[in-house]
């Protein structure tokens, strides 16, 4: 993304305008929320999401749940006890995945 500046000021309320051109750029909309973080080199703004703690918590036991699926069925690598084990058996899963591949041709 290129990088997108803008000058705004602080009002009397302590409220800072988000330009324009930087709205556009972020796809920012009216009532988003904002983390505001003092960093050594001024304010930082990151734009947040609230989830509803209900829903993500039952998407949550969902994608366990297929987590745990995955491992029985042995769709799961490792694990492992170092990298080069890991980098080892993703050459090897990515071999036979292209032999796979060949065969169906």
């Amino acid at each position: 993304m290129a990088r997108t500046t803008a000058l705004t000021k602080l009002s009397t309320n302590y409220q800072v305008v988000v330009p324009k051109p930087v709205r556009v750029a972020l796809g920012l909309k009216s009532g988003d929320l904002f983390e505001a973080t003092a960093t050594r080199h001024g304010v930082l703004l990151r734009p947040k999401v609230l989830t509803d703690r209900a829903l993500f918590l039952k998407q949550l036991r969902k994608d366990i749940e297929a987590s745990e699926a995955a491992v029985k069925a042995g769709r799961v690598l490792g694990p492992f006890d170092n990298a080069r084990d890991a980098a080892r058996a993703l050459r090897e899963f990515a071999k036979k995945r292209r032999a796979r591949a060949r065969r169906a041709t």
